[in-house]
């Protein structure tokens, strides 16, 4: 079987330098789509790139919190809804996606999460019935695509992990895919207005992922490059 790669970057409107980074990595990269978040500013400003740019599919990153590791524990920075309010998380869902479709004019190509939140009940069973709803890929929970996040450069505990984002890092994943389809998750970016615990390693995702060296390898390895929205839809 052939390998085919959707290369998406997550974070995508976060801010005007997440932003920066991620439109790089489209144009002189490997990046074929991205995840927008909706709630801050700069998300007008990723939605504008999108119309114009048919190359990148645009999907939606669900935004309800933001955790950070600390003192040997996950604590809550900031919340958007409480996640174990089925009834709040519906909501806030629902005002996402109305607001995607409102910046972009289009329905998003696939649905995640920031900081994968959508693998823990509630709001998992809910992301999934929105995307059976539209007929879309919820990361991690679609037969067709293998999500691999093994490109991120710190580990589970906030702990550098420069190697994973270097070019010779991101050799090794792709000679590993397995046939099929996979999705790597990336958060390329700048850091001059971002406020975030995952700063530097952005800027070096962006060189790793415009590096020529890349690129020849996905030739070398017969990997084809491709989007959410070139997927049949699921039925």
């Amino acid at each position: 079987m052939p390998r085919y790669l959707i290369v998406n970057a997550d974070d995508f409107g976060l801010c005007h330098s997440v932003n920066r980074g991620i439109i790089e990595c489209v144009e002189r990269g490997i990046v074929t789509s991205a995840s927008l978040m909706v709630r801050p500013p700069a998300a007008a400003e990723a939605a504008a790139y999108a119309k114009h740019n048919p190359r990148l599919s645009l999907g939606l990153h669900l935004d309800l919190g933001e955790w950070i590791f600390e003192n040997g524990q996950w604590i809550q920075r900031c919340a958007v809804v409480p996640t174990d309010d089925a009834c709040a998380v519906r909501n806030e869902i629902d005002r996402q996606l109305a607001a995607f479709r409102e910046l972009t004019g289009q329905q998003p190509t696939h649905l995640d999460s920031h900081q994968h939140v959508h693998r823990r009940e509630p709001v998992r069973s809910l992301a999934m019935a929105r995307a059976r709803e539209l007929s879309i890929p919820l990361r991690e929970f679609d037969s067709r695509i293998r999500y691999s996040g093994d490109f991120y450069g710190q580990t589970a505990e906030g702990r550098p992990l420069p190697h994973a984002i270097s070019v010779a890092g991101l050799k090794k994943i792709l000679k590993s895919l397995p046939d099929g389809i996979t999705e790597l998750g990336c958060h390329p970016g700048y850091a001059e207005d971002l406020h975030s615990v995952y700063r530097a390693e952005r800027k070096t995702e962006v060189r790793t992922l415009c590096h020529p060296a890349i690129l020849a390898t996905l030739q070398e390895l017969k990997i084809q490059l491709c989007r959410f929205d070139q997927l049949p839809r699921r039925i």
